[in-house]
């Protein structure tokens, strides 16, 4: 959860990859696989490029375009350089191009210089998990919502709460009831509602949000509201080296590899991902690190932990398979402190995608041996018990039988009413998806002025 203004773009490590155009028609490419509602999206990587290129000048990203032989066309420069390599960037990129990969200089949402009055990074160290203080990290809250704010058309309403959306007997949104910091409850009139509240929370509004005319949840026809839930699978291994590192400071990520990020066939199972290089955790998580290779008592534990100076991490972010049983529902009993009725979530990660993640996991192995690693630890790719990426929920598609909005983010059954998140997915992407949501949001605000123009809500 990230209940503040801004959101969860206040405290994310801030990777900003784009897809790539394999993301967007894999099931053409690859065929069916079983168990699984894999599809192609509605839209193209060439119609999303316009938008990612705004998203990238608009919020502020660093990079180097064309910096890696894997990267999907683009019509215009990152508005900053990178940010400087960090001594975990520099072992992955010895240790891969030992290996004949292609490391390059990670785009992040984090100013590398000032940008549109907003302070160039000054290296804390506390970007994942933590609101920036410098204001150079490219979250909404230092972005577009000041911006929509000085227009004079944007009011935010912090600490207020939505739990229904209203209709009317035609079956078009009116406005949502919301409760405020003191639990009154209020309702603000709309022409035409837009929920951004990710894979979980708005499908739980969308499915609390019941009446005569919508008994299964609003904008349900199809069933397919909290279905296909995706959390990214992911891997870890940990590294010690003979010179310090001090990866505590700074940014968290300023190499990647995407040698990886196509499935091939030929392994066997589905998946693809990219490969980067940090610390992770700050110290106390660090020292409470578990599973896999890693120590756990004695004399093991006491020499990895002092070992923290000279460690990294190199972590690997893949997919998640659409699969129908992995969803979002609501609780027959339990309620929150609102008395609304909670969230309930199932979810087994399809065996492509633990496959996947473990012959990840193994060339960041590979890598961090090419690199001098003095130690290694692998942690253990488990079966997913939380995820912070909500994806799928509310796919994207032509057909109204198969899929909650169309290319546009229109519910199918409710024309005022729009889904702009991570619920809109119809595939994973390789595990950072926030760029990808955020272009999206762009596209869907052009189409929802155009639709408003016309008269159309």
């Amino acid at each position: 959860y990230a209940r503040l203004v801004g959101g969860s773009s206040n405290h994310f490590t801030a990777n900003f990859w784009r897809f790539h155009e394999i993301d967007f028609n894999e099931r053409s490419v690859l065929g069916a696989i079983p168990g699984t509602a894999f599809a192609d999206w509605p839209i193209t990587y060439a119609e999303l490029e316009p938008y990612y290129t705004k998203v990238e000048w608009e919020v502020g990203v660093s990079g180097l375009a064309n910096a890696s032989p894997f990267d999907p066309p683009r019509t215009k420069p990152y508005p900053m350089p990178p940010l400087p390599v960090k001594s975990s960037g520099v072992l992955l990129e010895r240790g891969a191009r030992k290996l004949g990969l292609h490391p390059f200089p990670a785009p992040m949402a984090i100013a590398s210089q000032p940008y549109r009055g907003r302070p160039g990074c000054i290296h804390c160290g506390f970007c994942m998990g933590f609101g920036c203080e410098a204001r150079a990290k490219s979250s909404a809250l230092y972005t577009m919502i000041p911006e929509a704010e000085a227009t004079g058309r944007c009011e935010v309403r912090a600490d207020s709460y939505v739990f229904h959306v209203a209709t009317d007997s035609k079956g078009r949104a009116t406005g949502v009831h919301y409760f405020d910091v003191d639990k009154r409850e209020h309702f603000q009139k709309a022409r035409a509602v837009v929920l951004s509240a990710n894979g979980a929370e708005t499908e739980r509004l969308l499915l609390n949000s019941t009446s005569n005319r919508f008994a299964e949840g609003l904008a349900n026809s199809s069933g397919m509201v909290g279905k296909h839930l995706m959390f990214n699978q992911g891997s870890a291994v940990h590294a010690v080296f003979e010179q310090e590192l001090n990866e505590y400071k700074s940014v968290q990520v300023t190499r990647i590899v995407h040698d990886f990020y196509d499935s091939e066939p030929k392994r066997g199972f589905y998946g693809g991902g990219g490969i980067d290089a940090r610390i992770n955790p700050q110290p106390a998580l660090w020292a409470m690190s578990s599973g896999g290779d890693l120590p756990r008592w004695g004399a093991d534990l006491k020499a990895r932990l002092e070992a923290f100076p000279r460690s990294m991490m190199s972590t690997g972010h893949s997919t998640s398979l659409p699969v129908a049983t992995n969803s979002v529902s609501i609780d027959p009993t339990a309620k929150d402190a609102w008395g609304i009725p909670a969230i309930r979530i199932t979810y087994k990660d399809h065996p492509d995608d633990l496959a996947f993640a473990r012959f990840l996991r193994d060339r960041s192995v590979e890598i961090m041996q090419a690199a001098g690693a003095q130690r290694i630890w692998r942690e253990e790719v488990q079966e997913s018990l939380w995820g912070v990426h909500l994806l799928g929920t509310c796919r994207m598609g032509n057909d109204p039988a198969a899929s909650v909005i169309d290319k546009y983010h229109r519910t199918h059954d409710v024309p005022n009413l729009f889904l702009c998140d991570g619920s809109s997915f119809v595939t994973s992407g390789r595990g950072q998806p926030t760029m990808t949501i955020q272009a999206l949001a762009f596209r869907a605000a052009d189409h929802i002025g155009q639709f408003a123009k016309r008269n159309q809500i």
